[in-house]
């Protein structure tokens, strides 16, 4: 049986039952020698053979929910293990039985049995064995001492409490059991729960560096790649060209590289700047390219958690190297407003446009990548992620998030 709460109670009902067996042996051998008869040695020896065989059960005897364990039904060790329990009762019910017949006194005997009975054969079974020998206790001490009510009724209480506190016994160990199972289940669901977060959140990471590099690196190499080829298309006799194409293709390379890299980036220009100042400098920098004018309508005054700071900065990024590369815009702005502590930010552009329904896969997910980086970011901070756009129009990409949800 398997350690449980209620273990010692198993331990300390089997241990007095044990007890109870041997001492009533016992006064039953002492009673033959104090009282003896013509038939006393014959009591004595077949006490000695009942306590022998009793203690045989320990090695032999097995309760029925562990006789089927390690075995199948079908297989002979198997049907030994069923068949071995039942002959060894047998025998102990068959030595009780002669010794009963030798002397009154081992009707007693006939109560720690009653356990024996129920804890081998069953409820059904175990309840008619106990019924069997009760008749053959009363019969035993009629014969012997005269028919009393006392010998009527006193086997039939002990049959009566037996019954009662062998069933209590199994409704014990049943219950054990199942708690035994549960708490089983529970910890293989705490392990299986555990071991489910831990892939959840390095799956989380990997995305928040995905969306990192994606959003800093890939993105500052990309601008660096426009911005040297159109330096190259501009004068491509002018010396020192080779130079600039060596560059182009360095940037090329290393872009390509920084999609393998994973490295947690942080935005040191907010400690610096602040959020409007950086995107600012953004604009006059690394967005300055010819025919767009990045306009930043954020003010210095509005302060923001850091963590939503660095996310807004990241989108904007995302954003606008999205309306270099593919919107053929002539003005992008970029725009922050705080009312009622939600925070709503945009980016708008004049460019191409696009259709949102037809940039998104059989299950509603954007296909591209910078486009899913900016949502799950935005998710992550519970906002909300809208983008407006038709070809032609130019896309508005407008981001709602709660401040009182971002630490």
């Amino acid at each position: 049986m398997a350690h449980t709460a209620l273990t010692p109670v198993f331990v300390g009902l089997r241990t007095g039952l044990h007890v109870l067996f041997a001492a009533l042996t016992v006064l039953v051998m002492v009673r033959a020698i104090l009282a003896p008869t013509e038939s006393s040695g014959l009591v004595l020896a077949i006490s000695a053979v009942l306590l022998l065989t009793y203690g045989l059960g320990g090695v032999v005897a097995q309760p029925r929910d562990r006789a089927h364990e390690g075995a199948s039904p079908g297989t002979r060790a198997g049907s030994h293990r069923r068949i071995a329990p039942l002959i060894w009762l047998a025998a102990l019910s068959l030595e009780w039985v002669v010794l009963v017949w030798l002397i009154p006194e081992a009707a007693y005997l006939v109560f720690p049995m009653f356990f024996l009975f129920l804890h081998l054969l069953g409820r059904w079974w175990g309840s008619a064995a106990i019924l069997g020998s009760t008749i053959i206790a009363i019969c035993a001490l009629g014969l012997h001492g005269g028919w009393t009510i006392g010998g009527v009724i006193g086997p039939l209480v002990g049959a009566g409490v037996a019954l009662l506190i062998g069933l209590g016994y199994q409704a014990l160990a049943r219950e054990a059991a199942q708690r035994e199972a549960l708490m089983d289940e529970l910890l293989a669901t705490r392990t299986q729960l555990a071991t489910t977060e831990h892939e959840s959140g390095v799956l989380a990471e990997r995305a928040r560096l995905a969306r990192e590099i994606h959003d800093t690196v890939a993105q500052g190499l990309s601008s660096i790649q426009i911005l040297l080829h159109a330096a190259e298309r501009a004068d491509g006799e002018r010396p020192g060209i080779e130079h600039i194409r060596l560059a182009r293709e360095t940037a090329a390379a290393n872009l390509a590289d920084a999609r393998r890299f994973i490295r947690e980036l942080t935005p040191p220009d907010l400690d610096d700047h602040g959020f409007g100042g950086t995107l600012r400098r953004l604009a006059e920098t690394q967005w300055a390219t010819d025919g767009l004018e990045v306009r930043v309508r954020v003010s210095d005054q509005v302060a923001l958690p850091m963590q939503l700071q660095t996310a807004l900065l990241r989108i904007a990024q995302g954003a606008i190297a999205n309306v270099i590369q593919h919107a053929h815009a002539s003005v992008a702005t970029i725009t922050l407003a705080v009312e009622n502590d939600e925070v709503l930010f945009t980016v708008v552009d004049d460019g191409d446009g696009f259709d949102p329904r037809q940039s998104t896969d059989a299950d509603g997910r954007s296909d591209s990548f910078g486009l899913r980086a900016t949502r799950e970011r935005v998710e992550q901070l519970g906002g909300v992620l809208a983008i407006d756009s038709a070809p032609g129009l130019g896309t508005t990409l407008a981001v709602t998030i709660a401040l009182e949800g971002v630490a």
